[in-house]
């Protein structure tokens, strides 16, 4: 009776996954060997994040986190061309100008999942092959392991759309070393392929073609251990000579970015590049001229206030933020300029830094209360 129950179970269980494993569904979750298995599966919008997705992904890791026959989770994408471009940010836009609730309820639920994947008990590994940014960083880069290909292209390029680089940004970039991460949040810097590894952001790298066969292996695993999963990711880990004879591709510009990336204030670093006048320095110019002036403020706030901060506390202050945004003017303009028009010109307000006033700035920090995020 005892076998015939398990049988039942098993089959029950099946059904219940078959139910998420249909091609169509926005995201797949199933249980292979000891791994569980997160397939986001919007290819034709790489795979961008919405609602439903995370109301999906969230109790599911949960249950494997409790759960003795699993022994690990891994995420990745659909489609080839991405892991996870973003969030739905189109979706976002619409239900802020209508004051709907999506635009609370989309970062408050991201945010306890991103805090989900960065307590998560249970190793995670992360195959970030092809686009992975913003939302998509935030599925990836708290969990233990992040893997990298030659396909990966990694941005948080939040400021352009007069965002602010969310989902643990506040957390992770700060922590990168110098002053890398600040440059990354404010500039929106594209790093590629071996480039988000040398970055930190990456945990390894792994031939693109290799991934199939490392999640086998990931999946054949018995019982393991957070070390024998390291272990074969090492295994994979590409180590080629003629890789690691190049350099970080921002290697020759990092003293310049630790020394005009460090000053305390956004005007101060706009005077430190003006004074440095490198090519380098003036391409950064131009690139923060475009961007959100009201974003660039927050954003610098928001890193040098996570360096210091838990992961919770720092989605606790973006959450408050995110808010702000929604409230304001400039992530509404800027997603109209960058996705809905596409004509590039956003036209800020206020349209320069030093009109934008602290006590403005300020008030985005502000605690909300009874609608603070709760983690």
């Amino acid at each position: 009776r005892q076998k015939l129950f398990n049988r039942l179970q098993v089959i029950l269980q099946h059904l219940k996954m078959s139910k998420h494993t249909d091609s169509t569904a926005e995201v797949l979750l199933e249980k292979r060997g000891g791994a569980g298995i997160i397939t986001l599966n919007r290819p034709k919008a790489l795979n961008a994040l919405n609602l439903s997705m995370i109301q999906q992904i969230y109790p599911q890791i949960k249950t494997w986190e409790q759960d003795p026959e699993t022994f690990l989770i891994i995420i990745k994408g659909t489609g080839g061309k991405a892991f996870c471009a973003g969030g739905d940010i189109r979706a976002i836009t619409d239900a802020g100008k209508v004051g709907d609730r999506l635009a609370q309820d989309f970062f408050r639920e991201e945010y306890i999942l991103n805090n989900a994947i960065g307590t998560c008990k249970k190793p995670y590994v992360a195959l970030i092959d092809g686009i992975t940014m913003g939302g998509g960083v935030g599925l990836s880069v708290h969990g233990h392991f992040r893997v990298a290909t030659e396909k990966t292209l990694f941005a948080m390029p939040e400021t352009t759309i007069g965002l602010f680089p969310d989902v643990g940004g506040g957390y992770f970039l700060p922590r990168l070393s110098g002053k890398l991460g600040y440059y990354l949040a404010l500039t929106g810097f594209r790093l590629k392929g071996r480039d988000v590894l040398k970055a930190g952001i990456a945990t390894h790298f792994v031939e693109s073609e290799k991934l199939p066969a490392l999640e086998s292996d990931l999946i054949a695993l018995k019982s393991p251990s957070t070390e024998n999963i390291a272990d074969l990711l090492n295994s994979y880990h590409v180590k080629s000579k003629v890789d690691q004879e190049k350099e970080f591709v921002l290697d020759e510009h990092m003293e310049k970015i630790n020394s005009l990336f460090s000053a305390n204030t956004m005007e101060e670093i706009v005077k430190k590049l003006k004074q440095d006048g490198s090519p380098f320095a003036i391409k950064q110019l131009e690139t923060i001229n475009k961007m959100s002036p009201t974003s660039l403020k927050m954003t610098l706030r928001q890193l040098r206030e996570g360096a210091s901060m838990s992961l919770q506390d720092v989605l606790t202050m973006e959450y408050r933020l995110s808010q702000a945004c929604m409230r304001g003017h400039d992530f509404y303009e800027g997603v109209r300029a960058v996705l809905i028009d596409k004509d590039q010109t956003p036209r800020w307000k206020p349209a320069a830094l030093e009109e934008v006033s602290d006590e403005f700035v300020d008030d985005c920090f502000k605690a909300l209360g009874n609608n603070d995020l709760k983690l």
